[in-house]
C-alpha cells in the first residue's frame, strides 16, 4: 500500500534547476535514504513532500489516512513549553486527556461535584485504554536517549543542538505512518545514534530521510534514492549495494566518455574534410556532433564529481606544536575533565568521543589556545600552524563571494606533490566540487552544506600542521566526507577530530581519546589504540570480563556460604588424603594457566575468537586455583591445630 505519490515535481532556487519533473513515491514500512551532492536540492525536496515547500510545478499526493511527522535540520517551537511538553504533545490524544485530568484533580481538591467527578472518572478510563499513563515515562525515556537530561527548560531558550533533539523524541513520540528526518544524526554522541539507528531497525514505521552516517544509512534504509543531475536514480538495497552498483556504473561511465572521445575525434576529422555539396546533410552531422560534445562533457563531469581530490596539506614542517600539561577544566561546580595531558606529535591521529555537553569541545578550544585551563599549562610552539574548524562556521560574511572568501585565506597554495603542485584558488575550489557557475556567486546564497564546505576549504587553503576538526561530518555530503577522508589519510601534521559519525572515525584516527569516570566519580580523558570499531570491541570485552568475574565471584560466594553451614565429619585421615588431592589440582591448575599466559603474552597472531575464548578460561582458572588454595589453607590449618 503506497504511502504517497510525488509526480512531475520541478524545483530551481536564485533560476538554477535543483530538480525536473521528477517522480517519486514510498510504500507502507519501506525505509528510503536519499543521498546527493550538497546543493543538490534533497532538503528542498523533503520540505516539499513535507508540504513545508512549494514545487514550482508537480503534485505530492498522500493516501488516506496517512500521517507523517517532519524533522527539518533547524527545527522550532513555536510555543514557550517545556522540553517534556514539547515531547507529550507529539501523542495529542493522551495529552490532552491528562491534561485535562491534572485539572479536574486541582478543581476537586478542595470541593465536591457530581458532575467534575464523574468527568474525572471517564477521563482516567480514556487515559488507560490510550496508554495515557505511561505517556510521561515514555517521553522522559526518549528524551534521555537522546542526550537530554533537563526536562523543565523552555524550548525556545535551547541551543540549536538540544531544539533538534527535542523534536526528534517528539517525532519518535509520534504515532506517524512515516517519518520524514533531515539529518537526524546531527548533534547527538555516538550512543544516542546507535540507540537511534536500533530503534529506527525494529520500528514497523515508514521512513524517508538524509543523512551522511553511512553505518547509519546502511543499517535502517532498504532503498537508496540519490538526486543528482536534476533526476532521481533509485537502487533497491541497503547503502553497501548502492556503493558497489554505483561503482559499477561509475566505471561504465568513465569507458563510455572515453569511447565518445574518439568517435568525436573522428567526427570533427570527417567534418574538416566535408564537400560543400553536402553542406545540407553536414549541418546536421554537424549538430549531431555539438549534442556528442555535450554528453561527453556530462559524463566527464558526473565521473570527475566522484573522484573529488583535496591535494594540500600535505606536508609538515614543524616539530614543536602543542603541549598540554596536567590541565583541568570546570564549569560551576562540575569538572569537565582533570589532570590530562598530552603532547602533539606529528602524524598523530586522535579521535575524541563522549556524550553531549561533557567538553569536547571546550577541550579542542584550550588545545587552540582560545580559551585557558584552570589549571595545569598549554604551550603552543612557535612552529605550529593551527587550523580550527568549528562545528559553528560564522566568518563567513553572506555578501562575500565564494572565490573572494577563498581568496581572503590564500591566492595560491603549494600542495608539495605533483606536477601542477601549486593550486589557485579557482582550482582548489573546483577539486572541493564548487562548480565554477558559482565562484561569484555570493556566500549567503549556499545551501548550508556548501556554507560549511566552504568554511572547511579555507581552513585547509591555510596549510596548517594542526587540525583541530569539531564534528566536520555535519552538514556534508557523502562525495565531500569521502573526499576530506582521503586528504586526511595523506595528512602529515597532528589530527584531533571531535565526531559522533562512527564511519569517519574508523576511516581516519587511530586513537580515541574518551570522556569517561573513573573509580572516584572524576571525570578523566582515558586513551585506546585503534580505530572506534577497536575502541569498541575493547570497551565490549571488558564489559563482558566484568560480567563474568562478577558471576564467578557471586559462586564462589555461594560456595563459601555453602561450606560454612556444612558441619566436616571427616577424620585426620580422610582430611589428609583431600588434602593430597587438592596439591594435584593445585599443580594441574597452575600449570594450564602458566600454558595460557605464556600463549597470550608472546605475541603471536590469533583470531578474536580464540582470544576471547583463552581470556575467559584464564578467569576460570584463576576462580579454581583461588579456591583450591583457600581450601588448601583450612585443611593445612585444621590439621596442624589437631596435631599439637
Amino acid at each position: 500500500m503506497n504511502i504517497f505519490s510525488a509526480h512531475g515535481l520541478t524545483k530551481s532556487f536564485n533560476d538554477v534547476p535543483l530538480f525536473e519533473d521528477i517522480a517519486f513515491g514510498m510504500s507502507v514500512g519501506e525505509r528510503v535514504g536519499i543521498i546527493g551532492s550538497n546543493g543538490a536540492g534533497k532538503t528542498t525536496l523533503l520540505q516539499i513532500i513535507a508540504g513545508a515547500e512549494v514545487p514550482d510545478a508537480g503534485t505530492v499526493a498522500f493516501n488516506k489516512g496517512m500521517r507523517f511527522e517532519y524533522l527539518s535540520q533547524n527545527p522550532t517551537f513555536p510555543k514557550p513549553i517545556t522540553v517534556l511538553e514539547a515531547v507529550m504533545q507529539a501523542r495529542t490524544t493522551p495529552f490532552t486527556l491528562l491534561k485535562r485530568h491534572a485539572e479536574l484533580c486541582a478543581l476537586l481538591h478542595d470541593r465536591t461535584d457530581d458532575a467534575l467527578s464523574s468527568e474525572l472518572h471517564d477521563t482516567s478510563i480514556a487515559l488507560e485504554m490510550n496508554g495515557g499513563w505511561t505517556l510521561e515515562s515514555d517521553a522522559k525515556t526518549i528524551l534521555q536517549k537522546l542526550g537530554v537530561a533537563r526536562f523543565d527548560d523552555n524550548v525556545q531558550q535551547l541551543s540549536g543542538g538540544l531544539r533538534k533533539r527535542v523534536a526528534m523524541a517528539n517525532v519518535l513520540m509520534s504515532d506517524a505512518d512515516l517519518l520524514i528526518l533531515d539529518e537526524p544524526t546531527n548533534h547527538l554522541d555516538a550512543n544516542s545514534v546507535q540507540w537511534l539507528q536500533d530503534r529506527l531497525q525494529h520500528s514497523p514505521r515508514a521512513l524517508l530521510l538524509i543523512t551522511h552516517d553511512r553505518y547509519f544509512l546502511d543499517a535502517v534504509t532498504t532503498r537508496i534514492v540519490e538526486l543528482e543531475r536534476r533526476k532521481l536514480w533509485s537502487y533497491n538495497g541497503d547503502y553497501e549495494f548502492y556503493v558497489e552498483r554505483k561503482q559499477e556504473l561509475v566505471a561504465n561511465e568513465t569507458a563510455t566518455a572515453e569511447h565518445l572521445k574518439n568517435r568525436l575525434r573522428r567526427e570533427v576529422e570527417w567534418l574538416k574534410r566535408g564537400a560543400r555539396a553536402q553542406r545540407k546533410k553536414q549541418k546536421s552531422r554537424v549538430d549531431w556532433v555539438e549534442n556528442l560534445q555535450e554528453r561527453q562533457k556530462m559524463l566527464r563531469e558526473n565521473v570527475e564529481l566522484k573522484n573529488i581530490k583535496i591535494e594540500v596539506g600535505s606536508k609538515f614542517t614543524g616539530s614543536q606544536l602543542v603541549d598540554a600539561v596536567n590541565i583541568s577544566k570546570r564549569i560551576g561546580e562540575r569538572f569537565l575533565f582533570q589532570h590530562f595531558t598530552y603532547k602533539a606529535l606529528p602524524g598523530e591521529r586522535i579521535g575524541i568521543i563522549g556524550a553531549n555537553g561533557s567538553g569536547k569541545s571546550t577541550l579542542l578550544n584550550i588545545l587552540a589556545g582560545e580559551m585557558p585551563p584552570d589549571s595545569g599549562t598549554v604551550k603552543i610552539g612557535s612552529s605550529a600552524k593551527i587550523g580550527y574548524f568549528r562545528q559553528e562556521s560564522t566568518d563567513i560574511a553572506p555578501t562575500q563571494s565564494v572565490i573572494g572568501a577563498v581568496r581572503e585565506i590564500a591566492e595560491y597554495i603549494d600542495t608539495g606533490v605533483g606536477r601542477d603542485r601549486y593550486l589557485s584558488a579557482k582550482d582548489f575550489l573546483e577539486r572541493f566540487n564548487f562548480h565554477p557557475r558559482q565562484f561569484n556567486a555570493l556566500v549567503g546564497n549556499l545551501s548550508g552544506g556548501e556554507r560549511r564546505r566552504l568554511g572547511l576549504l579555507r581552513v585547509l587553503m591555510s596549510d596548517p600542521n594542526v587540525l583541530l576538526l569539531d564534528e566536520p561530518t555535519n552538514d556534508f555530503d557523502i562525495p565531500t566526507l569521502g573526499a576530506l577522508e582521503e586528504y586526511l589519510q595523506h595528512f602529515l601534521g597532528c589530527l584531533i577530530v571531535v565526531s559522533h559519525d562512527r564511519a569517519f572515525l574508523d576511516r581516519t584516527v587511530e586513537y580515541i581519546y574518551a570522556f569517561e569516570e573513573n573509580e572516584r566519580g572524576e571525570t578523566i580523558i582515558k586513551q585506546y589504540p585503534g580505530n572506534y570499531s577497536a575502541y569498541l570491541e575493547t570497551v565490549e570485552r571488558k564489559s563482558q570480563e566484568q560480567a563474568e568475574q562478577a558471576k564467578l565471584q557471586e559462586r564462589r560466594e555461594q560456595q563459601m556460604r555453602a561450606a560454612a553451614q556444612e558441619q566436616p565429619k571427616t577424620n585426620a585421615y580422610q582430611r589428609k588424603r583431600e588434602l593430597d588431592r587438592l596439591e594435584r589440582v593445585i599443580a594441574g591448575l597452575e600449570k594450564e594457566k602458566s600454558e595460557i599466559e605464556a600463549a597470550l603474552s608472546a605475541g603471536h597472531q590469533m583470531d578474536y575468537k580464540t582470544l576471547t575464548e583463552r581470556s575467559k578460561r584464564l578467569l576460570v582458572l584463576q576462580h579454581d586455583l583461588d579456591a583450591a588454595v583457600e581450601q588448601w589453607v583450612e585443611l593445612s590449618e585444621h590439621l596442624s591445630s589437631n596435631s599439637n
